[in-house]
């Protein structure tokens, strides 16, 4: 059985910028949404949806780890 280091590093710096890109988005938007309570009907789903495309990248990085 060989063991590939090459999986361990593309998952790491993969999933360190998506997690990273998240924190920033939430933070973001509890900023707005702190400052501008009635925006939250327009906040929220955007935010959900920039966060699914940021853990998608995480995804795809994951799933290319497992074939490296």
């Amino acid at each position: 059985m060989e063991i590939s280091i090459t999986g361990g590093i593309l998952a790491a710096i993969g999933g360190l910028g998506p997690a990273i890109g998240v924190g920033l988005i939430g933070a973001k938007a509890m900023e707005a949404i702190g400052r501008n309570p009635d925006a939250v009907g327009k906040i929220l789903p955007n935010m959900i949806v920039a966060m699914g495309f940021a853990e998608a990248i995480a995804i795809y990085s994951l799933v290319f780890a497992f074939l490296g």
